[in-house]
């Protein structure tokens, strides 16, 4: 089996992607909790600053997540063109230009999805984006390709 498809990664496919990597994780999570408990003080203390703080640590990481995306996205070369893939059994190439780089099926850590994007992990930390409207009619075929040469308990994706 082989898929090829291309993917421009915006500062939106950024965005979600850091949205996701960021509150998949307990330091996102707890963030939250923290700024929504600071909220709740407030509604039975009616102290302001408990309310500007629960605003403030909620809202901090969406807003900074944003502007990293934005200047990834125009900072990196290599999202200033679109990514070709081509997936095969035996693994993941991506190509631009003159440069191409090769991954096995082993060394993918989990896949999962987004509303808008399928992720592909590479390692903790790094992943392949995969925008759903980049992929049109071939996302059935990627998600099937992903299933087929990744374990189950390491595959999270909803169509």
């Amino acid at each position: 089996m082989e898929l090829e498809f291309d993917v421009k990664i915006t500062p939106g496919v950024l965005y979600d992607y850091l949205m996701y990597h960021t509150y998949s994780k307990m330091a996102g999570i707890v963030g939250t909790i923290a700024g929504v408990f600071m909220i709740m003080v407030f509604l039975t203390n009616h102290y302001p600053i408990y309310l500007i703080a629960g605003v403030v640590v909620i809202g901090y990481l969406p807003v900074t997540l944003l502007l990293r995306a934005h200047q990834q996205a125009q900072m990196t070369p290599a999202f200033k063109k679109p990514l070709h893939y081509k997936m095969t059994d035996e693994g993941i190439s991506v190509s631009q230009d003159d440069s191409t780089e090769q991954q096995s099926w082993d060394s993918c850590f989990k896949a999962v999805s987004t509303s808008s994007s399928i992720i592909l992990y590479t390692s903790r930390a790094t992943a392949s984006i995969f925008p759903k409207k980049d992929l049109g009619d071939k996302k059935g075929a990627l998600i099937e390709m992903i299933s087929t040469h990744m374990p189950p308990d390491k595959v999270k994706i909803r169509s």
